[in-house]
């Protein structure tokens, strides 16, 4: 069983993959842009193992989302056209990446800025 507090109804591939569309039982429905998945995945491959290992991904504006797998009754595995594939998306965490997008991807768009990278 999980702790999980939020439970998708529905999980789709849109636009041949630039998005993830994800419907919640709360009635909540969001359209997840691939390279916003992306450069938040929950792999350690970004995020690291620590907030100072958290890794900037950058260069990611044309990526596209090849599958979604389930990960037991709790996450989404999602396949990326550039090869990543590692970072488990729990129904919480889609659901947070949702609800909070606006501010999420200001922060994301100002730390490029900040670094001199490119989306």
């Amino acid at each position: 069983m999980t702790d999980a507090t939020h439970w998708p109804t529905e999980i789709q591939l849109a636009e041949e993959g630039q998005s993830l569309v994800v419907a919640f039982e709360s009635g909540e429905s969001f359209a997840l842009p691939a390279e916003y998945l992306r450069v938040n995945s929950p792999s350690a491959e970004v995020q690291g193992h620590t907030a100072e290992q958290r890794v900037t991904v950058s260069g990611k504006r044309a990526v596209k989302i090849r599958r979604a797998e389930p990960v037991g009754n709790y996450a989404a595995r999602l396949i990326f056209d550039d090869g990543h594939d590692s970072g488990f998306f729990t129904w919480d965490y889609l659901f947070a990446l949702g609800a909070e997008q606006e501010t999420r991807w200001q922060a994301y768009l100002d730390e490029l800025a900040a670094k001199n990278l490119h989306r």
